[in-house]
């Protein structure tokens, strides 16, 4: 997968999807999740990256 032009690394993205897959957690929960360890990042962020990288990581 092509994770070039992506302010955030990969690990960051697939931790994110894989929150959000794995548990079933609302995209505002994962949001507030990374902004616990410090990574700011807006829940349509991170919904694009489930349309996005979603179906690989998963």
């Amino acid at each position: 997968m092509n994770y070039n032009r992506h302010r955030f690394s990969p690990q960051i993205i697939a931790h994110a999807v894989w929150l959000y897959r794995r548990f079933n957690l609302s995209l505002r929960e994962v949001e507030e999740m990374l902004l616990v360890r410090g990574i700011d990042v807006s829940n349509e962020t991170v919904r694009l990256w489930v349309i996005k990288f979603g179906p690989v990581i998963a």
